[in-house]
């Protein structure tokens, strides 16, 4: 494979490229910045790049903004987010585009290098290479995002349907008609996507998705 590696911790980055070319495979390039990346994978046109989230100048998502970059430039090239960090607003953004030859990995959980060299070669490959804990936050930032949708008084009548109360007892509670919470009972079920069905178990998975959150 030819590799392309992004990341501003410069031991990380020689280390991996002595590692890599003891296995047969070509680092074309190593940087420590987004900008230095663009660049590098335009001129070398790698199989794969090897990105850290968070790069100068910020420190914070420059790897990743970068990465949906060169997914839209370069469709082709296979990236590894390579991090301490789960970011899940920009990953959740570039797997939904294409999840082909797209991977996340935490650095302190690989702790063998065949397994890593393994996952870079399915990233290469048009394959993926998912971290379960990235997997994990990436599952409940989406529960949370649907939470999002609610207004603050579903949010409430929510929040009553979990502690078991009738339309009725939210109602008494709210101090509002039985209609009015009948209306926003469904509006909830549709902004959770719960649509109508013969169980009658909607409002069960409502307050899941509320536990859930």
């Amino acid at each position: 494979m030819r590799i392309v590696i992004a990341d501003d911790a410069v031991i990380l980055r020689e280390g991996l490229t002595q590692l890599l070319g003891m296995r047969g495979h070509e680092v074309v390039a190593s940087v420590g910045d987004a900008d230095a990346l663009r660049a590098a994978v335009a001129e070398h046109a790698p199989d794969v790049a090897v990105i850290d989230i968070r790069m100068p100048p910020t420190h914070t998502d420059e790897g990743l903004r970068a990465a949906l970059e060169l997914r839209r430039d370069h469709p082709g090239l296979g990236l590894l987010l390579f991090s301490q960090y789960v970011e899940t607003r920009y990953a959740a953004e570039l797997l939904a585009q294409a999840p082909a030859g797209v991977g996340y990995l935490l650095k302190e959980r690989v702790s063998d290098l065949n397994e890593f060299v393994d996952a870079l070669t399915r990233v290469a490959g048009g394959g993926t290479a998912l971290d379960p804990e990235v997997v994990s936050h990436l599952l409940n930032s989406r529960r949370a995002d649907a939470l999002a949708g609610l207004t603050p008084r579903e949010r409430e009548v929510l929040a009553l349907m979990a502690e078991g109360r009738t339309n009725a007892a939210i109602a008494a509670s709210l101090v509002v008609t039985d209609r009015a919470v009948e209306k926003h009972v469904a509006n909830i079920f549709t902004k959770l996507g719960l649509p109508p069905s013969g169980t009658g178990h909607r409002r069960v998975l409502a307050v899941l998705r509320y536990l859930e959150a």
